[in-house]
């Protein structure tokens, strides 16, 4: 039975009751049918309301011990506020109990590297989102599944933690998905289900892992089996039997969100799979992994946010990384009369979690400055050990650093348009761009290019599969 149609039973079985009670009374009563059927008619063309996130990289607070071993670790990393995760994932569950979507998709990089607590108190976290009345459906990432980095920090120490198999994966996480499927492929974890009425979700599995443990590093490339792109043909046809719209979902991302030429992003086998979606009339993916909020088109969209040729606009939204600042979800819509979608990000209240719970610590309470400024701080450090050896002098080097802590704070959040005026008048930037063929000069052109296309909101209609 799927969950989108328990309130409507439940209402139509109270009615039901109160009907057979009022018989036994001998009194005369209405006929409830005609209202029943207004009811439900009108759950069935009215908007919904849901969320998207990805990149959780939830942590256990038991796996680490806030030592030496756990501090470098996060110093070293990629910006994932690991201290705060279990805080993180709290408030999240906070503003779904305040907001009531009607769902919530996680697509991938669910925990930091696969380890079994991890996945174990996150499945916890979201039982309870759905207690509270919003259905949730996940997808493995790349860090997700047989992965031999799963690890406990003790003191100075890391420790090897147990990791999970795809089997342990659809146990602990069968009733966010995988229970209600309509259809679940043979080869892989990806699976269709109907999310709300003439809505239908993709949910597709592009992760690689059978070899993890025998490279010893978790693989960080995607692709979708052949096996599976014909399994969506199959879908796409369900799908259109009953007149519902799609959205596909993934974790890597199906076109590029950088002009700088670096692998492991984008599928392996992008185009495969949009012929697939070609074929099948389907255009809008949301994916995540890149960490950074991009909306890309294909073809690329004009000034007026219009594809570029004959061919239909497929768009591939990736949403930023939730363990990394600005900390934000999609908060999308679907119009099940129009078919119409739409999209816009937003930071989830870590401060309005706090408050509620007597919460005392300040960072939590000033969350979002607290989150801009360590990642400012971050992207700041890491440019000036990249300058280290450099023949800036020490104030050049810091006015460039400051120009990547600025540019990298408005790159993540996808707001780095409305930046750019203020950050190519800043003395550190024409520095930068003087460095032809260095990387990280190419890294900052790449965040400072124009796009006409908003990065943080959109509006678009699903096609008919």
């Amino acid at each position: 039975m799927q969950k989108t149609n328990i309130h409507m039973i439940t209402v139509l079985l109270a009615a039901g009751f109160i009907l057979a009670s009022c018989r036994d009374t001998g009194l005369s009563i209405p006929d409830r049918t005609t209202e029943s059927t207004v009811v439900q008619a009108e759950t069935e063309t009215a908007p919904v309301s849901f969320w998207v996130a990805t990149d959780t990289h939830y942590l256990d607070k038991d796996l680490q011990d806030g030592g030496a071993a756990f501090q470098a670790y996060v110093n070293g990393g990629d910006g994932k506020i690991l201290p705060y995760s279990d805080e993180l994932m709290e408030a999240l569950v906070y503003d779904a109990e305040q907001k009531k979507p009607e769902f919530l998709i996680l697509s991938g990089d669910l925990t930091n590297n696969g380890e079994s607590s991890s996945h174990k108190k996150l499945a916890e976290k979201l039982k309870r989102v759905e207690e509270a009345g919003t259905d949730v459906y996940v997808i493995p990432g790349n860090h997700d599944l047989n992965n031999p980095w799963a690890r406990s920090f003790k003191v100075d120490k890391q420790i090897v933690a147990e990791h999970i198999t795809p089997e342990d994966f659809t146990g602990m996480y069968a009733d966010f998905g995988y229970t209600e499927a309509l259809s679940r492929d043979k080869d892989s974890l990806s699976y269709l289900v109907n999310a709300a009425p003439g809505l239908y979700l993709l949910m597709i599995d592009s992760s690689q892992y059978a070899n993890n443990e025998s490279y010893g590093f978790p693989q960080t490339d995607g692709r979708i089996l052949p096996s599976t792109l014909s399994w969506m043909d199959d879908c796409a046809k369900l799908a259109a039997g009953k007149h519902a719209s799609i959205i596909t979902v993934m974790h890597h991302n199906l076109l590029s969100h950088t002009s700088m030429s670096v692998a492991g992003f984008k599928l392996n086998n992008s185009q495969e799979t949009m012929k697939t979606l070609r074929r099948n009339n389907l255009n809008l993916v949301l994916s995540g992994h890149i960490h950074m909020q991009d909306i890309a088109c294909d073809p690329k969209s004009g000034n007026d946010g219009t594809a570029g040729s004959g061919e239909s606009p497929v768009y591939d939204i990736a949403t930023s990384a939730f363990a990394v600042n600005p900390h934000q979800y999609g908060a999308m819509t679907f119009d099940p009369v129009t078919r119409a979608i739409t999209y816009h990000s937003t930071s989830v209240d870590v401060e309005g979690w706090s408050k509620a719970n007597g919460i005392t610590d300040p960072n939590l309470l000033n969350f979002r400055a607290y989150a801009e400024s360590v990642f400012a701080d971050q992207s700041y450090n890491k440019a000036m050990a990249r300058l280290k050896e450099s023949t800036f002098s020490e104030r050049e080097k810091q006015s460039m650093a400051e120009v990547m802590a600025k540019l990298n704070v408005n790159y993540f959040a996808g707001t780095a348009s409305d930046a750019l005026d203020e950050i190519k008048a800043m003395p550190g930037y024409k520095l930068w761009m003087g460095m032809d063929g260095a990387f990280m000069s190419g890294y900052i052109q790449s965040m400072a290019a124009d796009k006409s296309l908003s990065n943080v909101s959109l509006k678009m209609s699903l096609t008919k599969p």
